[in-house]
């Protein structure tokens, strides 16, 4: 990879500047090669951390656009860290990287928050694209596990909690808002869907940001859960 494929590698896609990343593993060599791999592809690594504890604080003092994080971590678990960052730490996306492919670890990390879910056989290619897609808001997960996740939110959805007689009405959103909805339901990026609708990413990206205002959602995975809950993914 060329210095100049580096930067076109990690630069976020609204203004140029290097994608801001956080690595959190407890294995110093993972770690640090995870962390210089980040760096020379042109990602900008403002913090590393080896505990969960430790992950919290340097996250809220560097706010990271996206958190690499590992699960197995000493004193806070990977999926607590998750649910004490997402919705209070603006802006920030969760990676996971983890050596466990097992169905019960990815759900709850997607659960607690995370965006996508990579096993660390996964190259070094393919790190610096997840994490790339990871900051513009794409799902990204180790093949297989994505359709692991969209069965989730089915079953899910076939189990609605209880409706108060008093629950406010849905708001109201555009036909292209809803448009953008049912396809990120479908699983499609956001290139994908700028594609499809002849429109540009940074369009999607809006379209899917006033949506998430407009439901008071925090991030694409509970977006995904509303529009299948009401079976636009079928639409």
């Amino acid at each position: 990879m060329t210095g100049q494929d580096a930067v076109d590698t990690a630069d976020a896609a609204d203004g140029g500047a290097p994608v801001s990343v956080m690595v959190v593993d407890d294995h110093p060599m993972w770690r640090d090669a995870v962390a210089r791999d980040l760096a020379e592809a042109g990602f900008d690594v403002v913090a590393t951390a080896g505990e969960g504890a430790q992950a919290v604080r340097r996250a809220r003092a560097t706010s990271p656009q996206v958190l690499v994080l590992d699960l197995n971590l000493p004193g806070l678990p990977g999926v607590q860290v998750c649910k004490e960052l997402v919705g209070t730490l603006a802006g920030l996306r969760v990676l996971v990287l983890s050596a466990s492919g097992e169905h019960a670890d990815v759900l709850e990390a997607v659960k607690s928050g995370a965006t996508g879910y990579l096993v660390k056989s996964a190259s070094t290619a393919e790190l610096i694209e997840a994490v790339r897609r990871t900051a513009v808001g794409d799902a990204v997960f180790t093949p297989g596990l994505a359709g692991l996740v969209l069965g989730e939110y089915r079953r899910l959805a076939a189990e609605p909690g209880p409706r108060t007689p008093d629950e406010p009405k849905a708001p109201q959103l555009t036909d292209r808002e809803t448009e953008v909805l049912r396809l990120v339901a479908k699983g499609l990026s956001y290139k994908q869907i700028a594609e499809r609708l002849v429109i540009s990413h940074r369009t999607v990206q809006n379209h899917v940001q006033n949506t998430l205002g407009k439901l008071q959602l925090h991030n694409r995975v509970e977006l995904v859960r509303y529009a299948i809950e009401r079976g636009l993914d079928d639409a």
